[in-house]
Order: structure tokens, then sequence, then C-alpha cells
């Protein structure tokens, strides 16, 4: 299993970074190759469940989601916001842990994701953590940029 831990820092105020980075579409931005599906009306709370579909036309992997802890974040910086997911595919499994809390002039976004992806042998886990970081963290900056 791959293990990796991103840390951003932003200048939107906590509630927006929140709504940002568990707006589960928008991933797809900073994702290349990446469309994401969340069938279930409604806000998202635990129970919830979307699949991130990565390739192009018929050749491609699903990675099915379910969100199953949600806190979002107390007012006045009493408490920090917390997501978690659970992978559930049959090649990408794993989870991924998201924290939204007050920093100095914003928020401190951390996404810490553990990876496992079916038949890749533990010898990759370094290079699958590498490429984890490089791309969840290219979404978080693309999520998290003022504009």
């Amino acid at each position: 299993m791959a293990v990796f831990r991103i840390e951003r820092g932003t200048s939107l105020p906590v509630a927006e970074a929140w709504r940002r980075v568990t707006d589960w579409p928008a991933h797809a931005a900073g994702v290349p190759l990446t469309r994401i599906v969340v069938p279930m009306p409604g806000p998202t709370r635990a129970g919830t469940r979307f699949t991130a579909r990565t390739g192009i036309g018929p050749l491609g992997f699903d990675d099915p989601m379910e969100v199953v802890r949600w806190e979002p974040p107390v007012p006045g910086g009493r408490a920090a916001g917390s997501c978690r997911l659970e992978k559930r595919g049959r090649l990408v499994r794993g989870w991924a842990e998201i924290e939204v809390r007050e920093a100095v002039g914003g928020a401190l976004v951390t996404w810490t994701e553990e990876l496992r992806v079916r038949g890749l042998p533990r010898v990759c886990d370094a290079l699958l953590a590498r490429a984890g970081r490089r791309v969840f963290g290219r979404a978080l900056t693309v999520l998290t940029a003022d504009n």
C-alpha cells in the first residue's frame, strides 16, 4: 500500500475551501483524463457514493468511492472539517481523508491517502505514492486557488 500526505495553504475562508475540496466533480479539473459522476442527488453526507472514471473511451478504469465520514468545519475555528472516503473498486482500493482547518490568513487543507492498485507489487509503493502526491497535489492546487 502506498501512503502519502499533501498540505495546501490557501487564503480562502475555511467554509469555501471545504466546499471546493468536497465538490467531487470539480476534482476532475486537476486530474488529467478523469471525470467524476455523482449519481446521488442532494448534498454530500455519509453514504454518498461517486465514481471517478479515468481514461479515454473504453480504455480506462472506474474508481468508485463512498463517503464514510462527513464532518463539515464548525464556524469560528472551533473544529476542523473532516471527510473520509473509502475506495471500493476492483482495481483501486484504499481510503482518503480530507481535513480543512483555519490557518493564519485562510485555511489549511490536508489530504492523506492510502492507495492500493490490484496486481501492482509492493515494490512499486514508493512510485505510486509519488504519483499520488503529484496528481492529487495538482488537484488541490487547482481547487484551492484564489480565483
